[in-house]
């Protein structure tokens, strides 16, 4: 029925619009049904675009019937966060001090969906200034996980997840400087994808000026249901732009591997203390990818722990000269604390300091490139433990280091550009469980090889969990 069109994935969608089973109009109007339905318990959503998604939908119905060319996305809604710059709308990046600051122009991301024929149905949460692993600001206030509204639903994407998990739009667009991505996913029970930096453009006219560390780790992604749709939202979102001067224009799609994929399992680490839930996730996940034939070898990746710690200083030093000020003078009490609790314990590099940071960097990158020469792909944990307790970084900073430590598998991987797969594997206690998967650069399609696998094994739906069939 077109009414539960909301349920449908993205290539699902795609396929049927093009076909004219249904319209773009159908399938938009199911989508903002559900959007009224389910947001506002979730507030994953704060910029719903009732009427521009609506004649948008219009507008991709004609040109079918005209026979114009058709995009990969043509009709299908989708969701973009609001620190990126999407015309006609305020780019708030979860700030009051933004919440007049109307973008001019689309950047790259959100232009590559459009010209795939995406129409963008609402703009999601996200934490002030898009630096926690929590969704709440004082402008747009708190998005809750869909599973338990006493675990954060993670952050920064933490309102592009919910919605995604929910029904309100089949992509849901993501950045991650350190985890942005891949943690809401395994918080909400769904698929992201961190893309590698330079594949997919990035530009904000609103902030045109990026500083070093979010030039080399910072990247856009992916919130989807399937790892189908992750594979498209790649396709879509990865056109080049001039204005990303960082941009590559690195195949896609490579030959099929003509052996069994090579999967290496890191499960524990001694310096960090794993939930058993964890284990047991990546346990599972390598068994289903050893059942697909694939060779999985326990193996733990180089300089693990230095690697997370010097993400954590490169990433501090830069938010201290290009964004402390404006945090403690605009941002809520929420994100200065957290970011209190992020440099506590790490004084400032000077000059000569910084650059041996920087050089060490590209020492453990080349590491980390032969350790992925020898496997194909990385099985590691998204995070050591279960998604916190709502506003866990908030305490005082001594408190912030068991966190920090809980979410090193997101960072140093993020230090090096690499891109990563949160794929769902079930539930514990009543919360999504998951995995990640890291590849070399430019190689995602690796992690969505071996995310498909774990994915059809698991056989896990957030949906089906939280908006149940009835029959």
């Amino acid at each position: 029925m077109t009414k539960d069109l909301w349920r449908c994935d993205a290539a699902d969608l795609a396929q049927r619009i093009s076909r004219r089973e249904v319209s773009a109009r159908e399938a938009v109007s199911s989508v903002l049904a559900r959007i009224d339905q389910a947001n506002p318990a979730a507030n994953a959503l704060v910029d719903v675009m009732h009427q521009q998604a609506l004649a948008e939908a219009d507008a991709a119905d004609l040109a079918l019937a005209h026979g114009r060319p058709l995009g990969p996305l043509h009709g299908v809604p989708v969701t973009v966060k609001v620190n990126v710059d999407t015309r006609g709308r305020a780019t708030t990046d979860g700030v009051a001090a933004n919440k007049d600051l109307v973008a001019q122009s689309d950047s790259p991301v959100v232009a590559n969906l459009r010209a795939a024929g995406a129409i963008v149905v609402g703009r999601s949460n996200t934490p002030a200034f898009s630096i926690r692993w929590f969704t709440d600001n004082d402008l747009h206030g708190r998005t809750l996980n869909p599973f338990d509204a006493q675990v954060t639903p993670g952050g920064s994407s933490g309102g592009a997840a919910a919605a995604v998990a929910l029904g309100m739009g089949a992509i849901g667009h993501g950045n991650d400087y350190g985890g942005s991505v891949r943690y809401p996913a395994v918080a909400c029970g769904v698929v992201g994808l961190r893309t590698t930096v330079g594949r997919v453009p990035a530009y904000k006219a609103s902030a045109p000026i990026r500083t070093l560390s979010n030039q080399m780790m910072s990247v856009q992604g992916s919130l989807t249901r399937s790892v189908a749709d992750a594979r498209l939202a790649l396709l879509a979102m990865a056109t080049g732009h001039p204005l990303d001067p960082q941009w590559v224009g690195a195949p896609l799609r490579h030959p099929p591997l003509q052996r069994p994929l090579r999967v290496a399992l890191f499960k524990r680490h001694a310096a960090f203390d794993a939930d058993a839930s964890v284990v047991a996730a990546l346990e599972q996940a390598a068994l289903w990818l050893s059942q697909a034939g694939c060779a999985v070898e326990e193996a733990e990746p180089p300089h693990f722990e230095e690697g997370a710690v010097l993400w954590r200083q490169l990433v501090a030093d830069d938010l201290r000269r290009a964004a402390l000020a404006a945090v403690n003078k605009q941002g809520d009490a929420g994100v200065q604390a957290a970011l209190r609790g992020h440099m506590h314990g790490l004084p400032a590099l000077d000059g000569n300091q910084t650059l041996e940071a920087y050089a060490r960097r590209f020492s453990i990158c080349r590491d980390w490139a032969l350790f992925l020469n020898r496997f194909d792909v990385l099985l590691m944990p998204v995070s050591w433990q279960p998604p916190f307790p709502i506003d866990a970084d908030t305490g005082p900073p001594e408190s912030m280091q068991a966190l920090l430590d809980a979410q090193s598998p997101l960072l140093g991987t993020a230090m090096m550009g690499l891109p990563g797969l949160s794929v769902p594997t079930g539930l514990a206690s009543g919360l999504p469980t998951g995995v990640q998967l890291v590849a070399t650069k430019f190689r995602e399609d690796l992690c969505l090889q071996a995310g498909e696998i774990i994915e059809a094994a698991a056989a896990f739906s957030a949906l089906q969990r939280l908006a149940p069939t009835t029959p």
